[in-house]
Parts: structure tokens; sequence; C-alpha cells
């Protein structure tokens, strides 16, 4: 997969502008110093300071993905972002379905908008926020990590960018290596907190079906399935 990048200075939604401003087949990257809306899953925001952080949205046109397998563009894309930042530092996984996480504090978001044609996937709008070289968070966002904070120097964010889109290429999305986007799962090892419709439990990780849905198994042996925002991580205090 080899895309056309485009950089340009400001913009309201790199997801927007891809959407409105790109026509045919072929597959776009386009990054921002600085989005003056840009967000994350439902009314969520994502905190940016302008220049310091990788802002961008991918077009791209899987071949031949059926709709109810779309959620194999979510761990390719996760999984390339988790390759190229496992190359800066250690201790990376992917929270479900797609956060990619430095411990447990969150470094990089990611909202896909796929469109459909009958039965398979038409396109897809992947739209990624990393935190690069902001040094300090101040909205009520409960956990953000930059890679400056982790590392303690600034990194170009335009290498960066390259380096997860020759990642991303490989995979073509169809088939991903879903055996690999397990092991790097967050909270993969472990029974931990959650929290879904009728309160607090403890469970562990059985695995996502091909779906996206995760599945759960509590201490009672119960297993719980869910699709995505049905279920929360519950941070541990310490």
């Amino acid at each position: 997969m080899k895309f056309k990048v485009i950089h340009i200075g400001e913009t309201d939604s790199t997801n927007r502008w891809l959407r409105e401003q790109t026509t045919g087949t072929d597959d776009v990257a386009v990054w921002t110093d600085y989005q003056t809306a840009g967000r994350g899953c439902g009314t969520n925001t994502w905190e940016s300071e302008r220049g310091q952080n990788l802002t961008f949205s991918l077009l791209i046109h899987p071949h031949e993905l059926r709709a109810n397998r779309q959620f194999a563009i979510s761990m390719a894309i996760s999984l390339a972002i988790a390759d190229v930042l496992s190359g800066y530092f250690a201790d990376v996984s992917i929270k479900w379905p797609n956060d990619i996480y430095w411990h447990d504090r969150k470094i990089c978001g990611i909202l896909i908008e796929n469109r459909l044609n009958g039965p398979m996937v038409r396109d897809s709008i992947i739209g990624i926020g990393l935190n690069v070289n902001q040094r300090l968070f101040v909205s009520d966002a409960p956990n953000p990590v930059s890679m400056w904070q982790i590392l303690g120097r600034e990194t170009d964010r335009e290498e960066v960018l390259l380096q997860v889109l020759e990642r991303f290429s490989p995979y073509d999305v169809c088939p991903v290596d879903a055996d690999r986007y397990l092991s790097m799962l967050y909270r993969r090892e472990g029974y931990h907190a959650y929290s879904d419709a009728q309160g607090l439990f403890e469970a562990r990780l059985v695995t996502v079906e091909a779906d996206g849905h995760l599945l759960l198994e509590d201490r009672d042996g119960r297993q719980r399935r869910y699709a995505f925002k049905e279920v929360t991580f519950i941070q541990q205090t310490k």
C-alpha cells in the first residue's frame, strides 16, 4: 500500500478533509500541524498542542474485505503504530479496540470511519492522534502521555509518520496477524477491574473475536461478550 502524503498547516479535521477533498482510488495520508476540531470516539475531543504532535488521517481502499470483518482494519493500524513505538521504547500495548498505551497511559487514539458498498468495505478513513512532543497536558483526559515525556527529548513527527506508513503497508489489512494483535493487548494476562451496565466486576481477557467483540471471563467462570463502549476498563489506583 503506497500512500500519497499531503501536509496542511491547519484544518478542522483531517478525517473530514479526506472525506471532502479526495476522489478516486488513491490511498492518501494527510497530516496537519493543528486540528481545530480534532475528536475521539463519540463526543470526546483530542487535546493536541499546535505543532507538537502527529495528527493525521489515512484513506485506504481494502481489497475484498467483507463488512463483517472490518475490524481487521483496526487490528492492522494498531499493530503498525505499536510496532513503530516499540522501536523507541518498551512496554507498548494495544488497549481494545485500538488505543495505544505505554504502561497504563494513553499515547495514541484512533478513530475509524468505514464506508460500505453492500456487504463489502468500499473504503476507510482512519484518523490518528499520536502524542509526540507535547510536554504538558491540561485537559481532563485521565492518563495522557507523550513520546517526549517518555524519552525526554523531541522526536521528528514526519519521521514517525513515514515509519507508520511503511509498517502499515505490508499488512494489506486482510489477512491480518490476529494472534499478534491478541499478544499485544493491554491487560492480556491476569484478572482486572471492569465495569458494564450491571456494575463492577473482575475478569480476565479471553479473546477478541473476528468481528471485534471483546470476550472476558469473570472470576465465576462466566464469559461476557462486549461490543465497543459496552464495557469500561477501570484504572487501578496505586
